[in-house]
């Protein structure tokens, strides 16, 4: 099977990681790791834009306190690809990301229309295949706080105990990231309604799938951090958007918050410990594991998951995608303990004692194996 190769300006930034390391899990896609250094590297950039069937423009200055910053910035980037491409004298289909700032009076939207301009007309010149997206406001797991969107600013503040503030209760248009990803993977293979701008050039407006205003948010964050946070309870997770801002704010939950010691109940009879509390349904299991063996090595993309310690004593690893950090729990079930998988890190448990482990298992999703949402990765 011939593969389809792409490359990602911006790969390291908030969509480009999202985007990057969802085309990694395919297997008709090659990827062409970008370095932003590549833009004063000229050799280097055509190099990079002469091996890719498509190329997914995502590099650019979000926030600068001088706005004429923002946009030379933006203008010269869409400058040097061209460059590159002519240099090259390559002709791959080009995605650019643009911005529903576009049609508004500030140097960041202009920024956009102008590079979409640029593309365009290197389109006509050249014959290239120029697709632009105009993006609403973008949410999902590891945005930037105070520079990605209000969202992450909150999820940040609420989980680390810090007093968000409201500038403007507006109601905004949102699209939750992995839901952006798919249309930016669908304009890669042409799945995507497109509107015409010329005989190579197409543009596609992205629409907000939530509407909702900004107190909104807030009160169902802040819901998460006396419920989840304060009493381990999962909320509802049927209602797409709540479980999308929820595995949003989870990824902003600090690390030492795990792992959380349950209370144990005992009498003559015996001990009582309450595994998972919820507000939605799902799937329990458990597993018992002989000393030195580890189980997982794998993530998910979207499924929200509880690992408990019951009896034996056991290191619960994570490493978020792309990432070489590892985190590290020790948990004994003479004190039981949980700790929750965020999503996009993977993660496994060890039998680390010398008697056999039991450990109890919450996923919000019954297992579904056309679907199964589990993907291998070693943690080490």
């Amino acid at each position: 099977m011939k593969k389809h190769i792409v490359g990602v300006t911006g790969q390291a930034g908030f969509v480009g990681n999202h985007l990057y390391t969802t085309l990694s899990l395919r297997d008709d896609v090659e990827l062409v790791p970008f370095e932003r250094s590549f833009f004063e590297n000229p050799s280097a950039l055509s190099e990079f834009v002469s091996k890719c069937d498509t190329i997914v423009h995502l590099a650019a200055m979000n926030r600068h306190e001088d706005a004429n910053v923002i946009f030379n910035t933006n203008v010269a980037l869409v400058d040097k690809l061209i460059t590159a491409c002519d240099t090259a004298s390559s002709l791959p289909h080009i995605i650019f990301s643009s911005s529903s700032q576009e049609v508004k009076d500030n140097l960041y939207g202009k920024s956009k229309l102008e590079g979409k301009k640029q593309f365009m007309a290197w389109s006509k010149k050249t014959g290239g295949k120029f697709t632009s997206l105009t993006i609403p406001n973008v949410f999902g797991p590891f945005g930037k706080p105070n520079y990605n969107s209000v969202v992450a600013t909150f999820c940040h503040k609420v989980a680390n105990g810090e007093e968000p503030t409201i500038i403007n209760d507006a109601q905004v248009g949102l699209i939750y990231i992995n839901d952006l990803v798919k249309v930016f993977i669908d304009a890669i293979f042409g799945d995507v309604k497109c509107i015409a701008l010329d005989n190579n050039s197409f543009e596609v407006d992205v629409e907000p799938n939530h509407h909702i205003k900004v107190s909104k948010i807030l009160e169902l964050l802040l819901k998460f951090k006396s419920d989840y946070m304060g009493n381990g309870v999962f909320p509802n997770l049927e209602d797409y958007f709540e479980k999308s801002l929820f595995n949003t704010f989870r990824c902003y939950v600090p690390v030492d918050h795990y792992p959380v010691k349950y209370t144990k109940h005992t009498d003559p009879r015996g001990a009582f410990v309450e595994i998972a509390k919820t507000q939605t349904s799902g799937q329990f299991s458990f597993s018992t594991t002989v000393p030195g063996i580890t189980r997982g090595n794998h993530f998910h993309t979207r499924k929200a998951e509880r690992f408990a310690v019951i009896r034996g004593k056991a290191r619960i690893q994570l490493r978020r995608i792309g990432t070489n950090e590892v985190i590290n729990y020790d948990l004994d079930g003479e004190e039981p303990a949980y700790v929750d998988m965020p999503i996009w890190y993977t993660h496994n448990i060890t039998n680390t004692g010398k008697e056999e482990l039991i450990t109890l298992f919450w996923i919000n999703e019954p297992y579904d194996p056309e679907d199964a949402d589990t993907y291998f990765e070693n943690v080490e």
